[in-house]
This record gives structure tokens, sequence and C-alpha cells, in this order.
């Protein structure tokens, strides 16, 4: 009977864990693990193929492109910190796995500290791709032939989990992902791309949740989702809520103006409880998106002035592009337009350099009318910075 009993709840627990794994819905919750100290690193001068953890109070110098072989695994601790010298970039064919805290990130830096001054993360062929509680800054130096990388490339079908990191002053796309399932969750992203780049740049497949991630002074987009205009499947398919995306998309100019949100060829997305504030366009679905299946809604919109003169010296009318021309979204009864969001701090700019700091606060004051009006599948509130506390922590 004891061993009936015993089987008896192995099973119900290995059935509780499949319903688990079965669910649809992303998790929010921070939950960070510690890494063991497998295959320690000594801290100082590293390069050529590395695998190991990078040690919690340990400083690191790469002095040439860094590669982490298939099968093997690149781990951080909280408070390691990595000085990238000499242009070089870290290639991960294996496993990345950066888990810093919130009272302790890891740190990624060059030498210079200067906009563009190392290559970022190329993950193209990873096998898996976390990053937790990081500051990546100044990535996107240049190729070979001269042209900015981006901060963190993916072009396998992976998962990639990057959450509640800062990435600052880029100069290309800052996130390029093909193929990949992401979870991207309470990302700060800031002053990134010199004159061209999105912050988040899906494409060829990837399905996932970009949500409460903070998009500041971006040269374009600050999502876009394309699937492809010959080979339609495996199709972009990803939910896009609850960001606050700020001052984005002016510094590429009308030639190809950036926007908040943008879905196109073939790709799906459902576009609910994001804060717009001084983009040079708000959500645009293009024609070539997948617009039956497109669903949009409780979305914010608001410009601190009626125009805008871009760097092509074109006048632009901000509330006619909150849904731009070109494309066929329309406001929802759902949106709340023109509304200022009563940011804690803001002076209202459009556009600064690439490299610009940040001094604002784009938390919201009591009586805003973010709150209270998102889409309650997502959550109650509008933007980034939530009443529930599920929101952007920095």
């Amino acid at each position: 009977m004891k061993k009936n009993t015993l089987s008896l709840l192995v099973t119900g627990l290995a059935f509780v864990s499949i319903l688990a794994s079965c669910s649809k819905k992303e998790s929010t919750n921070n939950i960070t693990p510690v890494i063991p100290p497998s295959h320690p690193i000594a801290a100082g001068n590293i390069s050529g193929f590395v695998k190991g953890t990078l040690l919690t109070g340990s400083t690191y110098t790469i002095t040439a492109d860094l590669t982490v072989k298939k099968g093997d695994t690149l781990a951080a601790q909280p408070g390691a910190i990595v000085v990238i010298k000499n242009d070089a970039q870290i290639n991960i064919n294996g496993v990345l796995q950066v888990l810093g805290s919130q009272n302790n990130p890891v740190t990624f830096d060059s030498d210079s500290q200067q906009p563009g001054s190392w290559g970022g993360f190329a993950c193209d062929s990873a096998q898996a791709v976390t990053i937790k509680w990081a500051h990546v800054n100044n990535t996107g130096g240049p190729d070979p032939s001269g042209d900015p990388r981006k901060s963190v490339s993916v072009a396998v079908a992976i998962n990639v989990d990057i959450e509640d990191s800062w990435f600052t002053n880029g100069q290309d796309d800052l996130m390029g992902i093909k193929l990949a399932h992401v979870t991207i969750l309470r990302n700060t992203i800031q002053s990134s791309g010199s004159t061209d780049g999105e912050a988040i740049n899906l494409k060829a497949g990837v399905t996932g949740d970009v949500a409460y991630n903070v998009i500041y002074n971006q040269a374009g987009s600050g999502v876009k989702l394309e699937t492809s205009s010959s080979v339609p499947f495996p199709q972009t398919v990803v939910n896009v809520y609850n960001n606050t995306m700020v001052a984005n998309g002016w510094r590429r100019g009308a030639a190809e103006p950036g926007r908040g949100v943008s879905v196109g060829v073939n790709a799906i997305g459902h576009i609910y409880n994001n804060l717009m504030v001084n983009n040079y366009q708000g959500v645009d679905i293009f024609p070539d998106g997948d617009t039956k299946n497109t669903t949009y809604g409780n979305n914010l919109f608001y410009a601190s002035a009626a125009t805008f003169t871009d760097n092509a010296n074109v006048v632009i009318n901000l509330a006619a592009n909150f849904y731009p021309s070109d494309g066929v979204g329309t406001a929802q009864t759902s949106d709340v337009i023109s509304k200022d969001p009563l940011f804690v701090s803001f002076d209202g700019s459009f556009i600064k350099p690439n490299g610009a700091a940040n001094p604002y606060d784009f938390h919201v004051k009591t009586g805003s009318p973010a709150i209270g009006k998102g889409n309650a599948t997502y959550n109650a509130d509008i933007g980034a910075y939530t009443s529930d506390g599920k929101g952007n922590k920095h």
C-alpha cells in the first residue's frame, strides 16, 4: 500500500509539472538563480577560447575577441566586472549565462567608456542566451568593414532571456534577433543607434514577450517585428505590452522614421498598454504585416508640442503620426490620446545625441491618465512602471 501511495504521489507531481510547463502565459516574476562557481575564471586578462564562471568581486579585461565553443558555457556571478579593450567582441557558440542581482549587477563596458567602443555579444550560433541584472554599455564598435555591430545578435532557434538589465550607447540595433523564443522584460535601453538601428528588432519567426521595458532616445524604432516577404513561416508572433518609449526615431529622420512599435512583412503583434511620448511615429501596422491577426489597443500617445522639425528640416505633425498614414493602424477607443502621462520628471525634449545621458524619471505621478487604463489581460496600468509592482525595477 505504501508503494502504491508513493507511486500515486509521484505521478500526481509529474502531472502538475506537465501542466505548469504547458502554460502559455510568460511569467514576469523576478527570479535570479545563483550560479555555482563551476570552472572559476581567474581575474585578469582573458581572450581567445574561454569557458567557466566570472566570479563575484573579480575584474576581467578582455584584450581580444573572446569565443565560447559549442557545448561550453560562459557564466557570470553578481558583481563581476568585465572591461573590454581593442574593439573586442564576445562570440557565443555555446551558452551565455549572465546572472547579476538587483543589488549587485554584472558590468560590461569598454576601457574608454565611449559609445561604440566594443563589439557586443555575437550569439548568432549560440545554444542559449540569458542576461539578467547586467549593465551593458558602449557597444556597437565597428566590424572589419567599418560598419557598427549589433549589441546582442541571435540568429538561431533558441531561448533568449534578457531581463532587468541596462543597455546604453549602442551604435546599431541594440537587440537584433531571429528565429528565437524571447523573454525581454523590464530592461532599460538608452541613447542607442548612432544614425540607425532599432532598440529591439525581431525577425524571421521570433516568438515571445517584450514587456515593461523603457526605451529612450533610440535612433530608430523601439520594437520592430517582421517575418519574411518570401518565407512567411515560421512566423514572428510577439506580445508587446507595458513598455515606455520616449523620444525615439528622430536621428534616422524622414527617409525612414522610427516608430514606437512597427509590425510588417507577415509578422503578428499584440500591442497593448504601451506609453509613447515624443516619438517620431507611434504604432505603425504596415499593409504587408499580418493585419488580420495583429491586435492592439490601450496605448497612450502624447507629444509635448504640436509639431517638431526633424533633422532633414521636415515639419512633423506629431498627433497625425500616432498612427502614421503609411500604415493601416487606427486609433482605438481604448487608447489614451494626447494626454500628458505626468512623468515624475521630463523636459519634453524630442531628440538627443547618441550616448546622451538620461536624467529623467519615467515613473508616473498620482493622477496619471496611464493608471487604470490598461488592458487587464496584461496589466491594469499603461507603461513600464505599474502600480502592482510587476513592472520595471530601475
